[in-house]
């Protein structure tokens, strides 16, 4: 979020003191600002206001002027009068304006609160021991702190459906919602897809889908996000687990190049779920439900758990012995990734240089939603632009490698992650060659390697990468790796160790990027990995439209306003 300029600011007055607020922020939100919690269930900071909750309601009034002359009316002390407004009003839909007062703690807005919150509980269900929400449910949160603290309603509650599929991945229990909207209006506004309403009246009215439809959109488990209560559920997700079990640690979604910012959630270093984190430059508060299927790739089958020498298990440094003895030789092929760390492809950059090998490497491409699902299919290729892995946009094959060994150019290939297969290399060509494999996942690279080495997930490293607005960002260690496998950067180190005769180089974030501030790369040379932790950068437009990249309208850069 860019901060306002001094010019942008106005005072209110709020509960008693002068505050300087953004003009025409809402009441909701410059409350916040100052500390002060408006409750509220339908409002939502990236959806329109519905303004049917009726939680957030809190007294307003302006400096009165006189009708005829336009004259500011005041007090015998001078100072404005106040017309206050008869009735409380709704924060969501009233916006600040200069001179304005507002009151979030009065008599009358304690009495509203519980009101309102005495009419949200009348049919609700207490079943707060076995609900998904428990731990992060604001109406268990607001029904504490700004409710009566009694019930006062004694008739039968009305029973709602329960267990209701509205989708593949979203369940309804929906005597437990409040009607707050915000799943409509997601559907509406954001995810472009209309099929949720509401259906009868009064305290018998009922969330359902359209006849014939059904929540399926690739952003359906934003509905269950946004959802104040336990109405909404991921059904992958559901009687999973407490989330006060669950750590929670900051990473990048590594399905496209978006770069949504995510909360990694996990207990004994297993995760439970992903949930979008919000970051009003990247993905504001969403992300994709494909996205969150990633982490089940981590304890797939098909996981590499152990370093190899042909198809028999090593120890992995004599796997890495082995491995430099084959990159000793001529005609060496290095295919780098996309889905590499930025660490790792300077890594990768410097072995290359080295080695003298020829790179290549594969783009992964497919639709854009137009949303968060970019059409550049990996986390990182921007970041292989700025390391100087490759000089232009890649093709989404490695056919120009598969010519390169038909001529006879490649006879040694070092392999990070991809399938060569897949990528255009024949099964001919892949005989003719070495390959040293390391990657996280088994496939026709890996099955046909001379050297396997493992590595780790995205969510077992940390480390950065470049979306497609060129806005650099890092991420943490979520959960510890398989016992015994070391990260890309620590075995690229290794790598470069022995065939240099040098001392390893740290594979410490920070040691890495102190080579970055050597000089070796002039777009990163100001920034620290510190920096990062703090706060994403963005790489500056003027110094990168100097570099000779052709491509750089089709990688969808936008440089971000300052």
């Amino acid at each position: 979020m860019i901060s306002p300029t001094k010019e942008e600011l106005i005072t209110i007055n709020l509960n008693g003191l002068e505050v300087e607020v953004p003009n025409g922020m809402n009441a909701v939100e410059a409350a916040a600002l100052h500390g002060h919690e408006v409750p509220h269930y339908c409002y939502h900071p990236k959806l329109s206001v519905a303004g049917n909750c009726r939680m957030c309601l809190v007294e307003m009034g302006t400096p009165m002027r006189d009708r005829a002359t336009g004259e500011p009316i005041l007090e015998e002390d001078g100072s404005p009068k106040i017309g206050w407004v008869p009735k409380p009003v709704i924060g969501c839909a009233t916006n600040v304006s200069s001179g304005m007062h507002l009151r979030t703690e009065s008599d009358l807005v304690s009495e509203c609160r519980e009101g309102i919150m005495e009419f949200l509980l009348v049919n609700h269900p207490l079943d707060c021991p076995i609900c998904d929400q428990a731990g992060e449910c604001r109406l268990q949160e607001f029904a504490t702190d700004y409710g009566r603290g009694y019930s006062r309603y004694v008739e039968r509650k009305n029973v709602k459906p329960k267990r209701t599929r509205l989708g593949p991945r979203v369940t309804l229990d929906d005597e437990r919602c409040i009607l707050c909207s915000r799943c409509i209006r997601f559907s509406q506004e954001v995810a472009k897809d209309d099929v949720l309403g509401f259906v009868d009246r009064g305290s018998f009215s009922t969330l359902t889908c359209f006849p014939g439809k059904e929540l399926s959109n690739n952003y359906s488990l934003n509905t269950v996000d946004i959802c104040p209560v336990g109405a909404l559920t991921s059904t992958d997700f559901r009687f999973k687990m407490r989330v006060w079990f669950l750590k929670e640690s900051k990473s990048i979604c590594v399905e496209s190049s978006a770069g949504c910012n995510t909360t990694v959630s996990s207990r004994e270093g297993v995760i439970q779920r992903i949930t979008p984190c919000r970051n009003d430059l990247v993905n504001d508060t969403w992300m994709t439900d494909s996205g969150r299927e990633i982490y089940k790739t981590v304890r797939s089958e098909d996981r590499i758990l152990r370093p190899s020498v042909k198809g028999e298990d090593q120890p992995l440094n004599e796997t890495i012995s082995s491995a430099v003895n084959i990159l000793q030789e001529n005609k060496i092929g290095l295919v780098a990734s996309c889905h590499s760390t930025l660490e790792e492809q300077i890594l990768t950059k410097k072995l290359a240089d080295l080695t003298k090998a020829e790179i290549f490497l594969r783009g992964h491409f497919g639709e854009d939603d137009g949303i968060l699902l970019s059409a550049d299919r990996s986390p990182n290729l921007r970041g292989a632009l700025v390391t100087g892995l490759i000089q232009e946009y890649p093709e989404d094959n490695l056919l120009a490698l598969n010519d390169a060994i038909t001529k006879g150019d490649v006879e040694v290939l070092l392999v990070m992650n991809e399938d060569l297969i897949k990528s255009g290399i024949s099964e001919e060509n892949l005989a003719k060659v070495k390959v040293v494999y390391i990657g996280t996942h088994s496939n026709s690279s890996s099955q046909n390697a001379d050297i396997v080495l493992p590595g780790l997930s995205v969510f077992e490293k940390g480390g950065s990468f470049i979306n497609r607005s060129f806005l650099l960002q890092s991420f943490e260690l979520c959960i510890p790796g398989p016992v015994g496998l070391k990260s890309q950067a620590e075995v690229l180190s290794a790598i470069i160790a022995q065939l240099s005769n040098e001392e390893c180089i740290s594979t410490n974030l920070d040691s890495i990027w102190e080579l970055v501030n050597s000089g070796q790369i002039d777009l990163l040379s100001s920034i620290t990995y510190a920096d990062l932790k703090v706060a994403p950068v963005q790489l500056d437009g003027s110094r990168w439209s100097q570099l000779n990249f052709v491509e750089k309208e089709a990688l969808n850069y936008r440089p971000l306003a300052s």
